[in-house]
């Protein structure tokens, strides 16, 4: 071998070694390249992997998807009254939503939407891949007219799947996106196109709380949704993209360039032509939605006073009967498609409306303001005034007396002009200011069918109604009640179960409780003595009502029964003598108190006040049903019928039995029906702030208040009767073509002859000669409670004819007279003018009277009698019940029964006081231990009609002369309100004057 050719030159080996590098970097390159895409190979697989997983795990999660899920939801609520008319919509925003069927929908507002919002509608199914790529690259390319990916079977699934859309993340977005799709293409399996595109077409949002296509057609152009025109249909169809930047009231310009994007593309896309197209664009439609809108506004009206109380009893039902939260109730009451059928009449509410609003019934119509200012001033302090603010002013700058009300609007206005100018200073601005004239005196009115507690008509106010939900008299406003809670606490449980009868007397005379004195409505002509609870009710007697719940019932018994007609409102600070009167702490509704009555009206039975009969939801499912109201008996029917009675009694001419000179008088004649019996009940509060008259036919119960919203007194502000003429008016209305078919008499019911004065059983030829006239009469009774005693209350005394003393035997003649007893320590009455003599005659002789025979003599006891003789020996004569110290003053009689008493001379004075029996301050009530049974005595004159119409049992004819003259009122003092101190029933005499005698129809 050549050693030279196995020897390598430096330039070779230089080569050789480059050459190894070479190869070294590329395999080194070829291995990361390789790893690298073996790497990127298997984080694909893996990502592929976990996006599928993650895209399966989101579609796993979708919610389902049917035809039911898909429907709209939020539908406004629709009220019926009585008549099956449609009287008021209940909705809230995204609440008012009326659905329309795909036949209903125009060819042109069809291909609109489709146009606009999903052009291969037809075609896909469910997702468009053209149009979310067309999407992505309006994104990339900042080209927002390229249109959103999402079909309208996607947008459907949005809306009432996932409730709009409303992610919070991007994360979530994204997930509803992929499970969209996928519910898209699952719904087109189930469902036919022209559906999914009808309840597309009834969900969506229109602007000014319209929701879907038939509502907004009737919110913009006044028409039903079948007669839209293409001009028309582009304007709803543009409202979508966003309905409040694009609504063609408020947004007319956005509107409008959307309208024309859409008319071109239905040109485009073959739907209409270019002459269509033209005439479309040529047409002036959005002078036609403002001309529309402009109507709608005149036309909105808040809520009646009706659908107030009806929504109000309709949430409380939500809530206690099918236990609804407060917010679950508004939701469903104000978006839930309801049907509410109610029990409005809707002639009777016209007629009830009319007359309360007819200024002719109001004799002297101030006005009241309601003021809110709001200033901030110059320190960005902020400063609310108010009606109260200006009073305050008045009283304490002013000093002006001035007591709230007006006498025009001018100067209501004026006044708050007036005070504005003295609050707001250089620097202050003026945030808000609002002026409200409210007419007074106020008035509510509740009407009632007492058969099943159905209101048909209500009234919360007179003047125009400006809001809904506003301050409601009727429902929402307690006040005092006065004399007609006489009825309710103290008369109604003492018939029921303490005892008494329409019959049974108390002795009306000064009665204090602590130290409160009591007086009654008639002060100014004295007390009366011996007054029935009949005339308890006919001449409203604050005494008699007092001493019958405080000697009888009890005040927790009178709560226990108030709160059993359905008074809610008493507190525990109610259990006094003031309940008798109306005296509460809180007052009472018009509707609960028409309600209490309705009671009596209906024999007993309570039934709460119902607004509505039945409720049914969207689908025809009835929720709630009042047809057949739960009730509970709160008294006999026979006491029902007692107090009907009395009280049918004292919407008549009577005048009650007393002396001559004496006018009380009934205190509800003015609520006398022209051909409809009627019996109720009136009511005064003190200083005449509220007045009250709440009564019934055959067939309707009403109740009627009136006063001041700020208790001003009515004696100057409209008197305090014409409440009655309107109750007058709208019940003689309301009975038009009914028959009078009276009040029936029940089984349950009997007849006595009694005296009114001590409630027991009539003396014949005693009772009968009363000074003052007859005072016997026919009393109804329940079964089992008619009197068995004889009358103790008169007495019949031999008395000198001439000196009408007590005879003696130098009397050349003697006749005898009736005279009254009454209870030891009471002050003068009317029945203490009639009090038998005791002082002998001075005109024949000094010497010791005649005493009868029976009589205790003076060395027998100090309690000796006078002497009394019966006027026939037939009858009994009174004979004391027990023996005690009772001062009877001396009074000189006439030469004839019943003559009128004569006032005693000097020289008939007695000079001493024969000490004669006792009785106490009741009488009359049902002896537990009768000496003889009911049959034997009770002598019925004329009781033959099943049913009464004259309102009150038959009378002797010598009663006939003193049954005349109208119902006064005269008030006392009290605080009419819920407040520190309760107010006193006082009824007062009509207007203010003397009794005006009030007939039919006057």
């Amino acid at each position: 071998m050549n050693k030279e050719n196995d020897t390598k030159t430096p330039e070779k080996s230089a080569k050789s070694s480059g050459s190894k590098k070479r190869k070294y970097i590329n395999k080194v390159i070829f291995k990361v390249v390789k790893t690298f895409f073996l790497s990127l190979l298997v984080v694909s697989v893996l990502g592929g992997a976990m996006v599928v997983g993650m895209i399966k795990g989101i579609i796993d999660n979708a919610p389902d998807v049917d035809v039911d899920s898909i429907v709209p939801l939020g539908y406004a609520t629709t009220v019926y009254n009585s008549s099956g008319q449609i009287t008021d919509t209940l909705v809230m925003a995204g609440s008012n939503r009326e659905e329309v069927t795909y036949d209903e929908l125009p060819k042109v507002l069809i291909d609109a939407f489709v146009a606009i919002e999903d052009s291969r509608f037809w075609k896909h199914n469910g997702i468009d891949t053209r149009a979310i790529l067309r999407a992505i690259s309006g994104v990339l390319t900042n080209k927002s007219s390229s249109g959103g990916g999402s079909t309208i079977t996607q947008q459907l699934i949005k809306n009432n799947v996932f409730n709009g859309g409303r992610e919070r993340s991007f994360g979530e977005k994204v997930e509803r996106k992929f499970q969209e799709m996928y519910l898209a293409v699952k719904l087109e399996k189930q469902m036919d196109k022209k559906l999914i595109l009808t309840n597309y077409l009834n969900t969506i949002n229109l602007g000014s709380n319209s929701l879907g296509v038939k509502v907004a057609a009737r919110r913009y152009f006044g028409k039903e949704v079948s007669d839209l025109t293409l001009s028309e249909a582009t304007v709803i169809a543009g409202i979508t993209k966003g309905p409040t930047k694009y609504n063609p009231i408020t947004g007319q310009k956005a509107n409008s360039e959307r309208r024309k994007i859409i008319l071109q593309y239905m040109y485009e896309q073959g739907y209409i032509s270019k002459e269509q197209q033209e005439e479309a664009l040529a047409d002036d439609v959005y002078s036609r939605i403002q001309n529309i809108n402009t109507l709608a506004k005149e036309k909105y009206s808040p809520y009646s006073y009706f659908t107030d109380a009806l929504i109000s009893q309709v949430t409380s039902a939500f809530i206690n009967e099918l236990g609804y939260t407060e917010t679950q109730a508004h939701n469903l009451l104000y978006s839930g498609g309801l049907s509410i059928y109610t029990t409005q009449d809707p002639a009777l509410q016209q007629i009830v409306d009319s007359e309360v609003n007819n200024p002719e019934n109001y004799p002297d119509t101030k006005f009241a303001l309601e003021y809110r200012l709001t200033v901030t001033d110059s320190e960005k302090n902020s400063h609310n005034y108010s009606e109260k603010d200006i009073n305050k002013y008045h009283t304490e700058v002013l000093a002006d007396g001035f007591n709230g009300l007006y006498q025009s609007e001018e100067a209501a206005r004026a006044d708050a002009e007036s005070y504005k100018a003295t609050v707001v200073k250089e620097g202050d601005t003026v945030v808000g200011e609002s002026v409200k004239i409210v007419l007074e005196p106020q008035v509510s009115f509740v009407l009632m069918d007492q058969t099943n507690g159905a209101v048909k008509a209500i009234s919360g106010g007179r003047g125009e109604k400006t809001s809904s939900l506003s301050l409601n008299r009727a429902t929402g406003t307690t006040r005092q009640p006065g004399s007609t809670f006489k009825v309710i606490s103290a008369f109604a449980p003492a018939l029921d179960t303490s005892g008494d009868t329409l019959a049974t007397t108390y002795y009306d005379a000064e009665y204090t409780i602590g130290d409160k004195t009591f007086q009654n409505w008639y002060d100014k002509q004295g007390y009366m003595g011996w007054s029935s609870i009949r005339d308890g009710i006919i001449y409203s007697m604050n005494i008699v009502a007092l001493k019958t719940l405080m000697e009888t019932v009890t005040p927790r018994v009178g709560v226990e029964y108030a709160m059993d007609f359905g008074i809610t409102t008493l507190t525990d600070q109610d259990y006094n003598g003031s309940l008798a009167l109306g005296g509460l702490t809180k007052g009472v509704t018009n509707l609960e108190l028409t309600g209490a009555f309705a009671t009596i009206a209906n024999h007993g039975v309570y039934t709460k006040p119902v607004f509505f009969t039945k409720i049914v939801d969207h689908n025809g499912k009835t929720i709630l049903d009042n047809s057949n109201p739960q009730t509970h008996r709160v008294i006999k029917d026979s006491t029902a019928f007692l107090l009907t009675d009395a009280m049918a009694a004292s919407t008549e001419n009577n005048k009650k039995f007393a002396s001559s000179g004496v006018n009380i008088n009934s205190t509800s004649t003015r609520a006398h029906l022209d051909h409809m019996s009627v019996a109720g009940k009136s009511g005064t509060t003190s200083k005449n702030v509220d007045v009250w008259f709440v009564g019934f036919t055959p067939y309707y119960t009403a109740g009627v208040w009136a006063g001041c919203d700020e208790n001003q007194t009515l004696s100057d502000n409209g008197g305090t009767s014409f409440h009655k003429d309107i109750w007058r008016k709208i019940m003689n209305k309301v009975s038009e073509g009914a028959e009078d078919v009276g009040f029936p008499v029940p089984d349950s019911v009997e007849t006595a002859v009694v005296c009114r004065k001590s409630g027991k059983l009539a003396i014949p030829g005693v009772c009968e000669h009363d000074p003052r006239g007859n005072a016997t009469y026919t009393e109804y009774f329940a079964k089992g409670t008619a009197p068995t005693e004889f009358c103790d209350h008169h007495t019949a005394v031999t008395v000198c004819s001439e000196s009408g003393l007590l005879p003696t035997p130098n009397c050349p003649s003697t006749t005898t007279r009736v005279f009254m007893i009454v209870p030891p320590g009471q002050s003068s009455t009317d029945d203490s003018k009639y009090l038998a003599p005791s002082a002998t005659c001075n005109l024949h002789g000094n010497v010791n009277p005649i005493l009868d025979s029976n009589a205790p003599t003076s060395n027998e006891s100090d309690d000796a009698g006078i002497g009394v003789a019966p006027i026939s020996s037939n009858h009994p004569v009174v004979t004391p019940r027990s023996k005690s110290n009772v001062s009877v003053a001396a009074s000189p009689g006439g030469d004839t029964v019943g003559a009128a008493p004569v006032a005693p001379t000097a020289a008939t004075q007695p000079t001493t006081v024969p000490q004669p029996t006792t009785t106490s301050a009741k009488s009359g009530q049902k002896n537990t231990k009768p000496k003889k049974q009911p049959s034997e005595i009770i002598t019925p004159e004329t009781t033959t009609s099943s049913s009464i119409k004259t309102t009150s049992p038959p009378r002797s004819t010598e009663d006939s002369d003193v049954l005349n003259g109208p119902g006064v009122t005269k008030p006392q003092n009290n605080t009419p309100r819920s407040g520190p101190g309760p107010s006193i029933s006082t009824e007062g005499p009509g207007d203010q004057g003397s009794p005006v005698l009030i007939g039919p129809g006057q």
